[in-house]
């Protein structure tokens, strides 16, 4: 067998998805050794508990953020990389150099706001060959072209589209936030469905990003996400819905909840530090969100909730998509189809609070991790 080819363009998606749709499904294999269980509280070291954790299942870094470009015209952009590692149980005794013992996936896109346009491209590929990997140190991570890398307390994303491309440097600003109770993160009303999670916020962003070969100088914020885990998903949750935000005065809000098939609420949590650092962890059935107005995609038919009223137990919120098109489709790679972009914070009087990444998934048919 052959390494697995990685996905080019959209163009190509459609050759593709039946050999890469089969590769996928590897990471949903459960076999007898992959028995979720209960995570255990730990202290999170850094700076190896960036890096890759390969006995866990299921594991992702996350790094959304908004910038503006230095050119006359200041543009505005949102932008998104994800890498996704998976273990799948059902190739862990296999004796071949070849067996995908651990799976790579990244997606990432491009928010052009004045163009009221989405740019998106996905990668994959099984670890190894030099091809893809995720180190176990730091965070050192790569797919094909594919970068996103740590040094102290810098990092550095990488990569390149047929479309676009972007090369971003961050700068952390804060300490790091460590979700849940110091790290760790319960997703569900029973134990096992959680994940070791921690949070950098208020990054300081700069470098360059490339639209159909035409290069814009940007300078911004990010907001950078690592969680990994056995089981998150109960049973009973389709997906979920998910803000990070950066605000304005420096502070920094987490938001989710675990939805059913009826649109219930399986779980919720999230947290707020203030812009002095105070932390305030929230506990299940402290957070709701209440849709204010939907958009259907034209592309998939599945409609999704753009606009947000969100109440924490620190304040109520409005969050608003800044274009509604943000879909992403992933079937090439993780399966997927979801809802994924740069949105606004504001008040319930509709000043505005900052901005930061709105995340929706199981819209269209129940996510499988």
């Amino acid at each position: 067998m052959q390494p697995p080819k990685l996905i080019q363009s959209h163009s190509r998606r459609n050759l593709l998805s039946g050999s890469l749709s089969a590769i996928a499904g590897l990471a949903g294999l459960m076999g007898k050794h992959g028995q979720a269980h209960a995570l255990a509280a730990r202290t999170l070291a850094f700076p190896r508990d960036r890096g890759s954790h390969p006995e866990f299942r299921t594991e992702w870094w996350y790094i959304t953020g908004h910038a503006a470009s230095k050119e006359a015209d200041s543009r505005t952009f949102g932008f998104q990389l994800t890498f996704f590692r998976s273990r799948p149980e059902g190739t862990q005794d296999m004796a071949s150099e070849f067996a995908a013992r651990q799976l790579l996936f990244a997606h990432a896109a491009i928010t052009d706001v004045q163009g009221q346009k989405l740019w998106h491209d996905q990668r994959i590929a099984r670890a190894g060959f030099g091809i893809a990997f995720a180190s176990e140190q730091d965070m050192a991570i790569k797919l094909r072209d594919w970068t996103l890398k740590a040094d102290g307390t810098r990092y550095a994303a990488l990569l390149t589209a047929d479309d676009f491309a972007l090369s971003l440097q961050f700068e952390e600003t804060q300490a790091v936030l460590l979700q849940g109770q110091q790290g760790l993160s319960r997703k569900g009303p029973e134990e096992r469905q959680a994940s070791y999670y921690y949070s950098q916020p208020q990054l300081a962003t700069r470098g360059s990003l490339q639209l159909k070969g035409q290069t814009f100088n940007v300078a911004g914020k990010a907001w950078l996400d690592h969680e990994w885990s056995q089981e998150v998903l109960h049973p009973s949750a389709v997906g979920w819905d998910w803000i990070g935000m950066n605000l304005d005065d420096g502070s920094a809000l987490t938001a989710f909840r675990l939805r059913d098939k009826y649109g219930n609420a399986v779980w919720t949590g999230g947290s707020f530090r203030s812009s002095r650092g105070e932390l305030r962890a929230f506990d299940s059935n402290e957070v709701v969100f209440k849709p204010e107005r939907n958009w259907k995609s034209p592309l998939t038919q599945i409609t999704y909730p753009v606009q947000w009223l969100v109440r924490t137990p620190v304040a109520t919120y409005k969050v608003k998509a800044v274009i509604d098109n943000q879909e992403l489709d992933s079937r090439g790679s993780t399966g997927s189809i979801y809802w994924e972009g740069l949105s606004e914070l504001s008040d319930r009087q509709g000043r505005r609070a900052g901005m930061g990444y709105l995340e929706m998934t199981g819209y269209g048919q129940p996510l499988r991790l």
